[in-house]
């Protein structure tokens, strides 16, 4: 059975990116795990440089956890409202939290993460600004999770019009992520 984990960036517990959360979890076969950034008790980067020379990080808090499952995974989804042309800022506060594998790789030249992971991205938004910036910001996250292969963005932005759940587009794109996730590599 394979193991997703996902990040959750909404602050609306029934929002559009919930919405579309419940759609994806409703069809997804195997076990996961919604990591809801605005209700979770990660902290973000305090840059104290810790993980410049060891493994880990100093904070002691649930993000201790999540590194757990993410070595564990098989799949990452990175579901995110669109704010100012970006993911959404408790989500970015998580995933400043990855610093420790950027500085296992560049300055201990280790690799941090021995299990290659397939990554998605679900972007929400009203359509005054780009998909582009957020889901590559979310795309360098999900490298750094080792996700060597990434889903096309999968988004619905038209949301002050229509509601996400009755865009056809993200719930074909949410079908293809889902039958992305259990391809066998």
């Amino acid at each position: 059975m394979k193991k997703t984990l996902i990040l959750n960036g909404s602050p609306r517990p029934m929002g559009d990116t919930a919405q579309l959360l419940q759609v994806f979890t409703g069809k997804l076969t195997g076990e996961y795990k919604i990591v809801d950034a605005y209700r979770c008790g990660v902290s973000p980067c305090i840059d104290c440089r810790h993980c410049k020379e060891k493994p880990g990080c100093a904070i002691d808090d649930e993000m201790q956890e999540i590194y757990g499952y993410i070595q564990d995974c098989d799949n990452i989804l990175i579901a995110s409202p669109i704010y100012f042309s970006e993911l959404t800022g408790k989500l970015l506060d998580l995933g400043s939290r990855l610093q420790t594998y950027y500085c296992a790789r560049h300055f201990r030249q280790e690799e941090p993460i021995a299990k290659p992971k397939r990554g998605a991205v679900l972007l929400v938004g009203g359509g005054d600004g780009s998909v582009k910036k957020p889901y590559d910001t979310a795309c360098t996250l999900l490298h750094f999770m080792n996700c060597r292969e990434i889903h096309e963005a999968v988004y619905s932005h038209n949301t002050d019009k229509l509601p996400a759940v009755q865009d056809k587009t993200v719930l074909s794109g949410i079908d293809s992520i889902l039958e992305f996730f259990h391809h066998e590599s």
